[in-house]
């Protein structure tokens, strides 16, 4: 378990509603799956992949939208409670540059990796998925910041009263090395250079003008079910018998987590006057592994949306593909498709975010409105 002793101190609210208060007035967002809601599908035309095909969408938006799960994405959730519209794909407004993308895009695509993948070819870990790299979506941030910004004055004053969700990243790569055989000292080698670069595209950003950038760690990654499938032991010994979880798997996530914010606390001092915020993922998920009923859950370790298996889960095929079935009730599921999360288990997620303590550090009070409410958290 990773500590965090002084977020005893404080009562922490996350950057909570802005339109009322004039705080933050666009959403950028980069990552992998956990954050893409369509440019993989789109990167991928002609071919179908499985998130564009039912029932990946059905919850909210009741049709396939590119993201991996039955609804919305924390950044969905996170841009409807600050009174903004959920940020189109990157690859929608590239195709209709008459957009208005003042209000935020979302630059992230399922399956990409911190590390570039020149690296990667160097030391011979494929990714079958996307070359489309943390480096690829800061790039394609910067080469839209005219249109984003408009006149280039206007530019800083703009980012200072963005967000950015950078990440998470780290999932695909540990999850490649590991399928490719990498050692727990190879492991940890990457885990300095993937928090070097979330740090350096921290950096870039506030040095671009950004006022706020929230990073996230990562997410429990032994308590899914992608990782008890392809990593699961006969030995009691390898799993917390309380929530069914591979340990080792959560304390190297644990491992990455404690060097983030490490490095973030380093970033502060380079960037006194930007709000460099840590979202803990892996501690406010983990509270609904431990204690799922007290939330609202009943099936927790298991896909809703799969193909069968100890914990619904096949590698040969993905949610949307034949013969995959679903769940009735995604509502109570912890885990949409294996590695993946439910639309519940986001807006759960998202609301620990925005009422604390899972927030680091204590946001400027200014940011802090009556918007902390419930009112884009149903399936409407």
């Amino acid at each position: 378990m990773i500590n965090h002793p002084f977020l005893c101190l404080v009562p922490i609210l996350l950057i909570i509603a802005q339109s009322a208060e004039g705080c933050y007035t666009s959403i950028f967002a980069f990552g992998d799956s956990l954050t893409d809601n369509g440019n993989l599908l789109a990167l991928s035309a002609p071919r179908i992949i499985h998130q564009g095909r039912l029932p990946n969408g059905e919850t909210y938006f009741h049709h396939p939208t590119g993201r991996c799960c039955d609804g919305r994405l924390i950044v969905d959730f996170l841009a409807q409670q600050f009174g903004l519209p959920i940020p189109p794909p990157y690859t929608e407004v590239s195709k209709e540059m008459t957009m208005d993308i003042r209000a935020g895009v979302n630059f992230a695509v399922a399956g990409a990796r911190a590390l570039d993948t020149d690296f990667y070819d160097k030391i011979g870990i494929i990714d079958p998925v996307t070359n489309d790299t943390l480096r690829v979506q800061l790039d394609w941030f910067k080469h839209m910041l005219p249109s984003i910004c408009g006149p280039e004055k206007d530019c800083g004053e703009q980012l200072k009263r963005s967000l950015v969700l950078l990440g998470p990243f780290g999932g695909n790569d540990y999850r490649y090395a590991l399928f490719q055989g990498a050692s727990l000292e190879e492991r940890k080698l990457l885990a300095h250079l993937i928090t070097d670069a979330a740090v350096l595209a921290v950096n870039e950003l506030v040095e671009l003008g950004v006022g706020t950038v929230m990073v996230p760690g990562l997410v429990p990654d032994g308590c899914l079910a992608v990782s008890l499938t392809y990593f699961g032991s006969p030995n009691t010994g390898n799993y917390d018998l309380s929530t069914g979880c591979i340990n080792w798997l959560n304390e190297f996530a644990e491992y990455h987590d404690e060097l983030l914010q490490t490095k973030l606390n380093m970033a502060r001092k380079r960037h006194p006057t930007a709000a460099i915020i840590y979202a803990d993922y892996y501690n406010a998920i983990l509270q609904l592994y431990r204690n799922p009923e007290e939330y609202g859950f009943r099936r927790t370790t298991a896909a809703c949306c799969g193909d069968g298996g100890p914990y619904n889960y096949n590698k040969e095929v993905q949610c949307g593909d034949p013969p995959t079935t679903v769940c009735p009730d995604p509502s109570v599921y912890i885990n949409w498709d294996g590695p993946h999360f439910t639309e519940a288990e986001n807006r759960w997620i998202t609301s620990a975010l925005l009422k604390g303590p899972y927030t680091l550090p204590h946001l400027d009070a200014s940011c802090i409105s009556e918007a902390a409410s419930t009112r884009h958290f149903t399936d409407a």
